[in-house]
């Protein structure tokens, strides 16, 4: 059912109305942040959330760390003081490309028209949030029938020379997604390409929206770039504050007008933290609202004669959580996976390898392999790419694969070992990206490339999965479209085969440095905090690039495979069913695959020798882990030459790394710097010519 240009008045004063409320219920907390503003504390927040905010301003570039230490170093602060000195000299001293990067955010953000009545009226703003996808308020879009009525406009602007610019027209294409919710007040819609021509983000660009904490703090700065009441594209710069963060929406002070509706609200590094969608007009004592000089608003003022007494968004991660939870089917889930991992939308059944990260400056990421198509993923080393089932019609079993046996001298064998969450994936095309990301070390080192037939992958990731979810358990099953993270680890750590889960995570998060005591580290969770196991949860997500989803579910595998004997023996046997038994071993493990890795060097056949073990992204530096191996404690891997562990410094299961303690024996540990939103991801990690030109130099010395 259509809306009627009537109703779509009265969702827009229904939204206004709504803010204006949740305006009033937090005047007390607004009241506690205007006073302490005003007594001098530049951002009343809690200490954790500003460490974890002083955190995510030095690692995603939005200061420069040497600028920062240089500063901090000049008189004596404690902890609390230094991140907020971190995050005041951010909204002080703004890098050159702080400009830049503005204009490169400002061309995702597009001016919504309606075509009636032989008419075109400028009707919203709306931002791309990915290749193919445009974010708006519900409404400004209510539904697809209304959204066909409209039309997106990108570069209505002026120039640097203060002409106006070419404006490109692209029809939006509800027909293809349209998703909305009036409580969130957001849509989301598919925009059409031009004719023949590249998707929409492509040109533009496109907004990585992100679940992860840590993008702002109370009376911190944000920026809106919007169309406001239909003008050409204008920003409203830093001349605003964050006020108050509720569960689902935030108020900030940022000077905006009705057409910025649907407007992407930006903070100084240029990440979106909520989707603008109403003012909030003042109101007198019989709920009226009010016009700027103080008498009663009605109907036909307009609304620029109403006194705006602040601003309210919803908050991004908000949308992402409702989006993650939505019904759909494959082709609509596979459009919200375009948003990148930094959305948490993936799709459960991802098959296609990964893409390798794009060097600065390169175009927008574009699928690397089709099906059925030689493609080179490296220099070099093309390879073909297996069709789906769907395509050939046939079943593809998961089963381990065996190499071809005649690489490599014929007694010399290069082994991988998968990590967890690897049960709806096809084991050819895991090997085939493990190779991949190899080969591109390889190249990077100035070494031959590998075929990936000539490499043994066991396959385990079914069988784990299996015996995880035939589990007794006193909870339904649960997943990221139903329960939060901390509240899915509440019910990992009471199913913990020995009690150890709750343990493992407060290891990580103390390795990662979170203080022993102190509140809870969110960026406005309120009621959505749940237990004791929410903080660390937040403080590893807020200092990796892996979310608390990942982090929490990671530890849940790895407690089960160490606490659970039966599972620990079905996944080594498992493994043992392909894997070599003489000549030489080259084992390069993943995740918890180092883990598994370790215990099976201890059931390798006589005749298997290990010349080189390689664990990349590990978790064994957490005593939680190593006391819990076969061989119990840090220990010298049984009977291998050679050792390499290769780690990064963004990887939240790596965070025990490097491993200091003397009894791992010699190993080389270079650490380093994977692709944002890949810190975990073995392909990155084989990328890096310290890690490849070790089992390249191995295998062909």
């Amino acid at each position: 059912m259509s809306v009627t240009d009537r109703s779509h008045k009265e969702l827009h004063q229904r939204a206004a109305d709504e803010a204006a409320r949740r305006y009033e219920d937090s005047a007390a907390e607004r009241e506690r942040v205007e006073g302490r503003l005003a007594a001098g504390v530049r951002f009343p927040d809690s200490p954790d959330a500003l460490a974890v905010r002083a955190d995510r301003i030095l690692d995603r570039g939005g200061l420069s760390p040497s600028a920062v230490v240089a500063d901090i170093h000049r008189e004596a602060m404690d902890l609390p003081d230094a991140n907020e000195r971190i995050i005041d000299l951010s909204n002080e001293l703004q890098a050159w490309s702080f400009l830049p990067r503005g204009v490169r955010a400002g061309a995702t953000v597009a001016r919504i028209t309606l075509r009636r009545d032989g008419r075109e009226l400028p009707h919203g703003t709306g931002f791309l949030v990915s290749p193919r996808l445009l974010m708006t308020n519900h409404h400004v879009l209510p539904d697809e029938t209304f959204a066909r009525t409209c039309f997106a406009e990108f570069n209505a602007q002026v120039t640097a020379d203060n002409l106006p610019d070419t404006v490109v027209r692209m029809e939006l294409d509800p027909g293809t997604f349209f998703a909305s919710d009036r409580r969130l007040d957001f849509a989301l819609v598919a925009v059409k390409p031009a004719q023949d021509g590249p998707a929409p983000g492509e040109v533009f660009g496109w907004n990585r929206l992100s679940v992860q904490i840590g993008k702002l703090v109370l009376g911190e700065k944000v920026n809106i770039i919007g169309h406001p009441s239909g003008r050409l594209k204008e920003i409203a710069l830093r001349d605003n504050a964050v006020l108050v963060r509720l569960d689902d929406f935030v108020h900030y002070t940022t000077d905006t007008e009705p057409g910025n509706s649907g407007s992407p609200v930006f903070n100084d590094q240029w990440e979106v933290v909520a989707l603008h969608h109403s003012g909030v007009p003042k109101k007198d004592d019989q709920g009226r609202v009010l016009r700027k000089d103080g008498r009663p608003w009605q109907q036909g003022d307009g609304d620029d004669a109403i006194d705006w007494v602040a601003n309210e968004g919803v908050r991004i991660s908000s949308i992402l959580k409702h989006l993650a939870g939505l019904d759909l089917d494959t082709t609509r889930r596979a459009l919200l996976a375009e948003m990148g991992p930094d959305a948490g939308l993936d799709p459960a059944m991802a098959t296609a390898p990964a893409v390798p990260a794009a060097a600065p400056g390169a175009q927008p990421e574009r699928p690397s392999a089709v099906p059925g198509v030689t493609t080179p993923p490296v220099p070099g080393a093309p390879v073909t790419v297996p069709m789906t089932e769907s395509e050939t019609g046939t079943q593809r079993p998961r089963v381990g694969l065996r190499a071809r046996g005649t690489a490599f001298g014929g007694r010399r064998h290069l082994v991988f070992l998968h990590g967890r969450d690897q049960q709806e994936k096809y084991p050819d095309l895991l090997r085939l990206s493990w190779t991949a990301g190899l080969n591109r070390g390889l190249t990077l080192a100035s070494m031959p490339t590998l075929d990936p037939e000539d490499v043994w992958f066991p396959f385990y990731g079914t069988r784990l999965h299996d015996l995880v979810s035939g589990r007794e358990s006193t909870a339904e099953p649960i997943g990221l479209d139903r329960v939060s993270a901390a509240a899915a680890a509440e019910v990992f750590a009471a199913e913990s085969p020995t009690g150890s889960y709750e343990q493992l995570l407060y290891e990580a998060a103390a390795r990662a440095g979170m203080p022993r005591n102190g509140p809870a580290t969110a960026e406005g969770f309120g009621s959505g905090l749940v237990g004791a196991l929410h903080r660390p949860l937040s403080w590893l997500a807020a200092r990796s690039d892996l979310d608390e989803w990942t982090i929490a579910t990671f530890l849940r595998d790895v407690d089960l495979y160490l606490g659970d004997s039966a599972v620990r023996q079905a996944v080594l046997d498992t493994v043992m069913e392909t894997m070599p038994t003489s000549g030489e071993l080259v084992l390069v493990t993943h995740s918890l695959g180092t883990v598994v890795g370790m215990d099976l060097l201890n059931r390798l056949p006589e005749g298997l020798d290990p010349v080189l073990l390689v664990t990349a992204g590990s978790p064994l530096g957490l005593d939680g882990v190593n006391e819990r191996l076969l061989t119990r404690g840090p220990h010298q891997p049984p009977r291998v030459r050679d050792w390499v562990n290769v780690w990064c410094p963004t990887d939240a299961v790596a965070i025990g790394c490097p491993l200091e303690d003397e009894r791992w024996g010699k190993l080389a540990q270079p650490p380093v710097s994977n692709g944002r939103d890949r810190a975990h991801k073995i392909e990155e990690y084989l990328g890096h010519p310290e890690a490849a030109q070790e089992i390249g130099g191995v295998l062909r010395p």
